[in-house]
């Protein structure tokens, strides 16, 4: 476990945690920049040594930092369970920084979660990249996850594919309808891919089909000579993971600053 930790503290932390983003800038040991739709984020690898002074500069210069560009409607510092950081958490409040909830850091070989899983008859599953079965994934998810009709993520995730992103897509279906989904992001010059997305309808949850969506998705990271496999998860889904063969190495709560709020 203290090697997967080390790895991703290597490899997905700092700037790494910023691809994709534009205006990246170092304050410090901590990486900033912005996403698209205004969505600002804070990222390090490693803050031991800092004492609380130091770290409260640090929090001020990145909130400072936000609020100037007029584009940023909101900006999230990702904290990690087992960074050495002191008053760090107090620092981001006084800030204006509001704790999330917090979520289990899954990490795991792909190599031990890619073995064949078998689903329930008459489920199919299949990786997509056709918009209409986007629009019926991404719909599925957000009626799960209770994020309005999905329509916003329906239009970014389509644009991904056709601007020949390597994002894979993988749904379950039965009875002519979505149950279950989720996508495989691989992180440009790492050993890493993130298994993100998962929804499983209710009716369907419990029966093996997202566990073999995980090992779909697992087999792709091999396929693209990757080594692991990492995900933030709610106590719903980590339990899931789990039994594929994925194991909580540490907690992160996103704490998120909001234009006006």
């Amino acid at each position: 476990m203290t090697d997967l930790l080390a790895a991703y503290d290597l490899q997905l932390r700092g700037e790494a945690e910023l691809a994709g983003a534009a205006d990246v800038r170092s304050i410090g040991p901590v990486s900033v920049g912005l996403f698209p739709g205004g969505a600002g984020f804070a990222s390090y690898v490693d803050l031991a040594g800092l004492g609380e002074r130091r770290i409260r500069a640090l929090v001020r210069e990145a909130r400072a930092h936000f609020e100037v560009l007029p584009e940023v409607r909101s900006a999230e510092w990702k904290t990690r369970g087992h960074d050495v950081a002191p008053g760090l958490e107090e620092a981001l409040r006084d800030a204006g920084f509001v704790p999330q909830e917090a979520e289990s850091v899954m990490l795991g070989e792909a190599a031990a979660l890619a073995g064949a899983v078998p689903v329930p008859e008459g489920v199919v599953l299949r990786e997509i990249r056709d918009e209409t079965d986007i629009v019926e994934m991404e719909r599925m998810q957000a009626a799960v996850f209770g994020h309005g009709d999905g329509a916003e993520r329906v239009q970014r995730t389509i644009a991904r594919v056709a601007a020949g992103d390597d994002v894979v897509l993988w749904i379950a279906e039965a009875e002519g309808r979505v149950i279950s989904g989720g996508r495989l992001e691989p992180v440009a010059g790492t050993e890493f891919a993130g298994i993100w997305g998962g929804a499983t309808v209710a009716e369907w949850r419990g029966r093996g089909v997202y566990r073999a969506l995980t090992a779909k998705r697992a087999q792709a990271a091999l396929h693209r000579g990757l080594r692991y496999l990492h995900s933030d998860s709610t106590e719903f889904s980590r339990p899931i993971l789990e039994r594929s063969g994925m194991r909580k190495v540490t907690t992160t709560t996103p704490y998120v600053w909001t234009r006006g709020g």
